[in-house]
């Protein structure tokens, strides 16, 4: 197993799929890698492809408020996606470029040991949790496989273009918050 640094380093040179044809950046994730709970999105966007940073744009600002809201900033998680670079006109990514990524995150995830996992989004629920998650329907719902506990929310892109689902994602992240005091050990709360 790698360590932090080498994995990185392996990431940002990645030619696995075709996304690495037209990327500016590799988007490893930013945060702490000790962290005790670990956010995963789907793909980068333009933003995060021209800075190399995970949710820069607009959905990133409503995750920082949405972190906020609950005393927890990005130095005390860690934000990663299921694909490393920008799917051309930020389309989902496809099967075969989330199976050809899915390494890089399963490798972070092993070295951070994370207890809980919060994934943002339908792609990324149904490849994290299980293949039939139904995000409209188990948003906010707490699954456990190897001793993680894992919850699917709303994307932030998805409650900007629908801030009536807004309260459901508040809903999420309380739950998120009551988890966090029940099982961490190290994250403190603002």
């Amino acid at each position: 197993m790698p360590t932090w640094d080498e994995l990185k380093e392996q990431c940002m040179d990645c030619t696995k799929c075709r996304l690495c044809e037209t990327r500016t950046n590799v988007v490893f994730g930013e945060g702490n890698p000790n962290a005790e709970i670990m956010f995963i999105g789907e793909g980068p966007g333009e933003r995060e492809d021209a800075t190399g940073r995970p949710f820069v744009g607009r959905a990133g600002q409503l995750l920082d408020d949405m972190l906020t809201m609950i005393g927890l900033d990005r130095t005390k998680v860690f934000i990663a996606n299921i694909v490393k670079c920008r799917p051309p006109h930020n389309r989902d990514p496809l099967p075969d470029e989330q199976e050809a990524c899915i390494g890089w995150l399963r490798q972070q995830t092993a070295l951070m040991k994370p207890k809980i996992i919060v994934c943002l989004g339908r792609i990324s629920g149904k490849v994290i949790i299980k293949p039939d998650l139904k995000i409209t329907e188990e948003h906010g719902k707490w699954f456990v496989k190897s001793k993680i506990h894992m919850m699917a929310t709303l994307h932030p892109a998805a409650l900007l273009r629908d801030p009536r689902r807004r309260p459901d994602s508040f809903e999420d992240f309380e739950a998120l918050r009551l988890k966090i005091g029940e099982i961490c050990t190290h994250t403190e709360l603002a």
